[in-house]
């Protein structure tokens, strides 16, 4: 018996269709066929070519089509633990480590419950849209079927116009800043490992590569690759700490931080910036077959992350202390080995992978704004490459790492992560009528609506003054030092010794 779907959940609607525009060919077989050919008959009894047919569609089933809680989970933390544990020793170093680790508590926390106030809006919107379409009483129409919501409506329908525009345009700035931090970190890491090429030859050059996300449809057929990514991360994070941990404290190491409020500052906002991935949270719901698990998922996706953030940042900090303050990435205090480099493989490789995550919902705002959303797959995948241009002249122009992160989260990732989340919960909820009829109540634990918006003001209120108050000071001087240093296309950031 099939498990039912919630609401708002279209099946594999956004796979590629190969469509010869009137006549689409089937991606895979429907399962009523597979159990029609299996129900009577053994996979050895099969004719070569259907056994064949059989077995590539239950591969590509288990490769690309995903829509389960465990694919949501590989996801959101692939997107959230990915070249930040190279700037988190970096980052230990400007705050200290007992503030530091006490910051990733706190951000994590704040992240999580946001993540659950999204995943509730999502619910609510889509709820809405069925009984609007109930009342109506009209068909559906086909494009609807295909079509991807996404953060920016969810907040328009619940807040109206004025909301939709502002989280357009802060989960635009943010996605666009979060892919262009992934070819400069590829850019860095690769440098690492062959330093033939400098950084901005090595930036052309995966921006080339980047271009291959614009055959993937939607998150539905990112499972391999986030797993990918999964183990990247997992891999250069333990490295990093057994390495940090068996050659020592390096002679002469201080532990200092802060030093000094600016720098302290760029820190915290850089690890604010750690726990984000509500810019594509929505879109990653949309493809979810059960999205009302989504934030489950995301409270057990911070969970893990801090096995991998955790242990790296103190070991890291503990063995190289203040030295760090003039190395965001990690990589480069570790010494050259054959762990080292493979690391440095795996970490382009998930930078890769974090890259179209990043860079999909940007696709689909392209795609709604220029009219391809629902056209067929080559002209949605030639539509996409602009985005993908425009990312990469940015990551050429602007190669700094660390201190991008702290603007990023400083300014877009407060927003998208925090504020809006708390202020669109609030506004949607106030009014008794709408608490009567939520999708949605708020948490067993926490049962009091009075209580919900006291703990999204303060949050709201937290995020405004440290994150794009103080956090946006600290990093505009800290970026306009590095423009000051470096200058813009710089050939080799950081290339020294």
């Amino acid at each position: 018996m099939k498990k039912a779907r919630e609401p708002g959940y279209t099946p594999f609607s956004d796979a590629p269709a190969f469509e010869d525009e009137e006549t689409p060919l089937p991606v895979s077989i429907p399962s009523e066929e597979l159990h029609h050919l299996t129900e009577d008959h053994d996979t050895a009894s099969l004719e070569p070519q259907e056994a064949s047919l059989s077995a590539f569609s239950t591969l590509t089933r288990f490769v690309w089509h995903g829509g389960s809680p465990g694919d949501a989970w590989l996801h959101m933390t692939a997107a959230q633990v990915g070249q930040v544990i190279l700037t988190l020793p970096y980052t230990m170093a400007q705050t200290g480590m007992l503030l530091g680790i006490l910051l990733q508590l706190v951000y994590a926390v704040m992240a999580s419950w946001t993540a659950y106030l999204m995943n509730t809006l999502y619910m609510e919107h889509v709820n809405r849209q069925e009984r609007a379409k109930a009342l109506a009483a009209q068909p559906e129409h086909p494009n609807n079927r295909n079509h991807i919501i996404q953060y920016h409506e969810v907040i328009g329908s619940l807040m109206g116009s004025w909301g939709e525009r502002a989280a357009l345009f802060f989960n635009v700035v943010s996605l666009l800043g979060l892919a262009v931090v992934q070819i400069i970190a590829c850019a860095s890491d690769a440098y690492y490992l062959y330093d033939g090429l400098n950084k901005r030859t090595w930036a052309i050059v995966w921006g080339l590569v980047s271009l291959l996300t614009v055959l993937l449809p939607s998150f539905q057929n990112y499972r391999a690759f986030s797993f990918l990514g999964l183990v990247a991360t997992t891999f250069t994070a333990w490295y990093m700490m057994g390495t940090a941990v068996h050659e020592g404290q390096q002679p002469g190491v201080t532990h200092s931080g802060p030093l000094d409020p600016q720098q302290f500052f760029t820190g915290a906002t850089n690890i604010l910036f750690t726990f984000g991935g509500h810019a594509m949270a929505v879109e990653v719901m949309h493809a979810m077959m059960a999205p009302s698990k989504f934030s489950v998922v995301y409270l057990l996706s911070s969970m893990y992350v801090f096995t991998l953030t955790l242990p790296n940042t103190i070991s890291v900090y503990w063995a190289h202390g203040d030295s760090l303050l003039t190395h965001t990435n990690a990589l480069s205090v570790l010494p050259a080995s054959q762990l080292r480099s493979t690391a440095v493989v795996l970490m382009v490789a998930h930078q890769c992978v974090a890259f179209g995550l990043f860079i999909t919902p940007l696709y689909f705002v392209w795609e709604k704004l220029v009219g391809t959303h629902h056209a067929s797959y080559r002209t949605k995948v030639l539509s996409r490459v602009p985005i993908v241009l425009l990312v990469w002249f940015l990551a050429t122009a602007f190669p700094f790492f660390g201190p991008v992160n702290s603007l990023l989260g400083a300014f877009t990732t407060t927003f998208s992560t925090y504020l809006v989340p708390c202020i669109a919960y609030n506004v949607t909820y106030f009014d008794q009528s709408a608490q009567r009829s939520a999708v949605r109540g708020p948490p067993g634990w926490f049962p009091t609506w009075a209580g919900c918006f006291g703990v999204n003001a303060f949050i709201a209120a937290w995020a405004l003054i440290f994150g794009v108050g103080l956090g946006g000071w600290a990093s505009i001087k800290e970026v306009a030092r590095q423009v000051d240093t470096f200058g813009l296309f710089d050939p080799c950031y950081q290339c020294g010794p």
